[in-house]
C-alpha cells in the first residue's frame, strides 16, 4: 500500500514477519548465526576506530554532553576526540516532543544562543488548564507553583532545536555521524564497556547474508555515554547487565500532530493542557495544544499522552487521540486547518522513584535513557541537556585525573553531581504526583493530592509513593474488559492510522530481518491473542502489528508484523504482556523522518 510516497506494507512479503505462517523471527539476536550454515564462510571481522568519548544518540542530552566536552577540552587546551552516532538519517529526524521548554540549561551551555540563531523564539504568552467532560470544560486555575505553569518558557519545534544543537556540536569539533545505528554494546575482558558496534548491512529478510553484506564498525572509547532516549535498546542492556535499576520505570505514549490552522484562529504563544475526557477517570493521561508561529506559518502542535499502565486491553491510544480532537473546545481551533505532521514516542513517567544508578565501568546514562522527564511538568529537555553537561564534566575530570593511557573510566562523580542539581531536585519534589493518580479516585484524587502536597507543600512530605507493578503486567484478560467504541475517522479532523503514518516519512530498507523481534514466535497467538485479545494491534501507533487469517487455516489467526511502518516509538517493547517483543535497531537511517516535530 502506498500513500503520499511512503510505502506502507500490508500485503507485500518484504519486511513483513508472518508468525505461525511462512516467516518467523530471523534477526541474529534471536537466531544465532554461529549455528547457521549460510554464515559459515562469511568474514565477520570488523574495522574499528578509537575515541575518548562515544555518545550514542544525537538528541538534546547527547549533543549537550558532546558540546560541553569540547568546551572543557578547548578551555584546558587538551586534545579530546568525541563522536556522536545517531540512527536517524538526519540529526533531529527521530525527535518528537510537544514542546514547551525551559531554557536554563541552554543558557548555561550556550549563553549567546539567541545571537547564534537558535530556533527558540515563541514565548508562552497565555495559558490554560482544564478538565474535559464529553461536551464541557472545567477550568483549573493556573498560578506560580502549579506544575504545568509555563510563564517565561518557550514553545519550540524540538526537532529543529536538536538540528541546531547538532550544528553547534560540529562547530565545536565533535564528529557527528547521522544514519549510524549503534546495534551492540562491546565489553572489555574485565566486563567494562569498551564502546559500541554499528549495525551490519546487507542481510536478507530470511536472515541470510546478501551479496552486499558488510559488517558494522566498532567505536571504542574510554567512556561511552548512552543518550538514546526513552527505552533505548542498548541502554536497556546495560541497565540489566550492571543491575542499575532498583525500581521499575513506568511509561506513557505521546502522540502528536502538527497543524497549519486558519490565521484568524491563531494565537501565537497560547498553550493549553487538559485531562479527563475521553479517558476514564481512572486512566492517567491528558493533552497539550500549543500555538506557535514559525517562518510565518500559523502552526498548532496538538498531542495526547496515555499512560501505559492502563488495564483495559481494548484501549487504543491512537483512537483516543483522534476522539479527543472532536471535543468542541478543541475542534473549533483545528477546523479549516490542514494537518501536516504526525508521530508518536514513548516517554518516561517513573520520575524520582525510577532513576537508576547512572554510571558503570566504561559509561553512563543521560537524558531520557536515565529517565529524567518530569511528567508533572511535562518537560524533560532542560533536564536532559543538564544531565549531559554534568556527565561531560565528570568524564572530563576523570580523564584528566587518570591520564592519557587509561583504557576505561567510570564517571562515578556524575551520579552524585547530577543529584545535587535541579534535575533530580525537581523530580524529588514532584515524585508523588504521578502515583497519586493511581488510586480509585483517579485524576480527581491526583488533583487533590497535588494541590495539598505539591502546590502548597512543595513536595516536602516525608513519604514516597510507589508505581506498583510494571506496565505490561497491568493488563486484564479481554474477557473481563469493557469494549470501547471509537468513532470512524472523517478524513478532515480525524484520520485513519495508515494515513497518519504516511506523514511520518517512515522508511526502512526493505529486504532485512524485522527489527521487531519475538523471543517466542508462538506467544502472540497462544497468549496475547487468546488471553488479551491481541493488544499489540491497538497499542502500536503505526499499524505494525496485525492479526490476520492464517493461510493454512482461515479459521485461525496469525500475527503479521509490518516492520516497514515502525516509527521507533518503543511502545511494543514496553507494553507487550509477556515482554516477548524485543525492539532492536534496524539498519541505520531507517525509521521516521520527522521535520521539526
Amino acid at each position: 500500500m502506498r500513500i503520499s510516497g511512503v510505502t506502507l506494507f500490508r500485503v507485500s512479503s518484504q519486511l513483513r514477519n508472518v508468525v505461525n505462517g511462512q516467516w518467523t523471527t530471523t534477526h541474529y539476536t534471536i537466531k544465532d548465526r554461529a549455528t547457521d550454515p549460510r554464515w559459515k564462510d562469511v568474514d565477520m571481522s570488523r574495522e574499528s576506530d578509537v575515541y575518548d568519548v562515544v555518545i550514542v544518540g544525537g538528541g538534546p542530552s547527547g549533543l549537550s554532553a558532546a558540546i560541553r566536552l569540547r568546551q572543557l577540552a578547548e578551555k584546558a587546551q587538551k586534545e579530546l576526540r568525541v563522536c556522536v552516532v545517531e540512527k536517524a538519517s538526519v540529526i533531529g529526524g527521530h525527535t518528537l516532543s510537544g514542546a514547551v521548554i525551559e531554557t536554563r540549561a541552554l543558557d548555561e551551555l550556550i549563553p549567546n544562543w539567541k545571537e547564534l540563531g537558535a530556533p527558540v523564539h515563541q514565548k508562552v504568552s497565555s495559558e490554560s488548564i482544564a478538565i474535559l467532560t464529553e461536551t464541557g470544560r472545567i477550568p483549573v486555575p493556573v498560578f506560580p507553583g502549579v506544575p504545568l505553569a509555563n510563564h517565561g518558557n518557550y514553545i519550540v519545534r524540538l526537532g529543529k532545536v536538536v538540528q541546531w544543537l547538532g550544528e553547534q556540536a560540529e562547530a565545536a569539533g565533535v564528529e557527528v555521524w547521522p544514519e549510524i545505528a549503534a546495534s551492540e554494546v562491546l565489553y572489555n575482558e574485565d566486563g567494562s564497556v569498551k564502546g559500541i558496534a554499528t549495525s551490519d548491512v546487507g542481510i536478507g529478510k530470511d536472515g541470510a547474508p546478501k551479496d552486499g553484506f558488510a559488517r558494522g564498525m566498532e567505536f571504542h572509547a574510554k567512556c561511552t555515554i548512552f543518550a538514546e532516549g526513552c527505552r533505548g535498546h542498548l541502554s536497556k542492556q546495560v541497565l540489566d547487565k550492571f543491575d542499575l535499576r532498583s525500581h521499575a520505570m513506568t511509561y506513557g505514549i505521546g502522540l502528536k500532530e502538527l497543524w497549519e490552522i486558519d490565521p484568524a484562529k491563531h494565537r501565537p504563544g497560547y498553550i493549553e493542557h487538559t485531562m479527563g475526557w475521553p479517558l476514564n477517570v481512572d486512566q492517567y493521561g491528558g493533552s497539550f495544544l500549543y500555538h506557535i508561529e514559525d517562518a510565518g506559518q500559523p502552526l498548532v502542535s496538538v498531542g495526547f499522552v496515555v499512560a501505559l499502565d492502563y488495564a483495559n486491553p481494548n484501549l487504543n491510544p491512537y483512537k483516543e487521540f483522534q476522539k479527543y480532537k472532536t471535543h468542541p473546545s478543541i475542534s473549533k481551533q483545528l477546523e479549516g486547518g490542514k494537518r501536516i505532521g504526525y508521530g508518536a514516542r514513548a516517554l518516561n513517567e517513573g520520575g524520582f522513584q525510577s532513576i537508576p544508578k547512572l554510571h558503570f565501568p566504561g559509561g553512563c546514562l543521560v537524558g531520557c535513557s536515565a529517565g529524567f522527564l518530569n511528567v508533572a511538568k511535562l518537560k524533560g529537555t532542560h533536564s536532559a541537556m543538564k544531565s549531559g553537561m554534568v556527565a561531560a564534566e565528570a568524564i572530563f575530570e576523570e580523564l584528566q585525573a587518570k591520564g592519557e593511557d587509561v583504557q576505561t573510566i567510570d564517571p562515578a562523580s556524575y551520579d552524585k553531581n547530577v543529584r545535587d542539581t535541579y534535575v533530580v531536585k525537581e523530580l524529588k519534589a514532584t515524585r508523588n504526583i504521578r502515583p497519586s493518580f493511581n488510586t480509585s479516585l483517579g485524576y480527581i484524587g491526583g488533583l487533590i493530592y497535588s494541590g495539598l502536597f505539591y502546590v502548597f507543600g512543595r513536595g516536602m512530605e516525608p513519604w514516597t509513593l510507589g508505581h506498583g507493578k510494571k506496565d505490561n503486567e497491568k493488563l486484564i484478560p479481554a474477557k473481563d474488559a469493557k469494549e470501547i467504541d471509537y468513532p470512524k475517522p472523517d478524513g478532515k479532523l480525524t484520520f485513519d492510522l495508515l494515513t497518519s503514518v504516511s506523514l511520518t516519512g517512515t522508511n526502512h530498507t526493505e529486504d532485512q530481518p524485522a527489527h521487531l523481534t519475538l523471543k517466542n514466535d508462538q506467544v502472540p497467538v497462544d497468549v496475547n491473542l487468546a488471553v488479551f485479545g491481541g493488544p499489540e494491534a491497538r497499542f502500536c501507533p503505526a499499524g505494525v502489528y496485525e492479526f490476520v487469517p492464517s493461510e493454512a487455516d482461515e479459521t485461525k489467526k496469525r500475527l503479521q508484523i509490518n516492520a516497514q511502518n515502525c516509527i521507533h516509538c518503543k511502545t511494543c517493547d514496553i507494553k507487550d504482556p509477556q515482554q516477548n517483543i524485543n525492539w532492536v535497531t534496524p539498519e541505520g537511517g531507517g525509521g521516521p523522518k520527522y521535520e521539526g516535530m
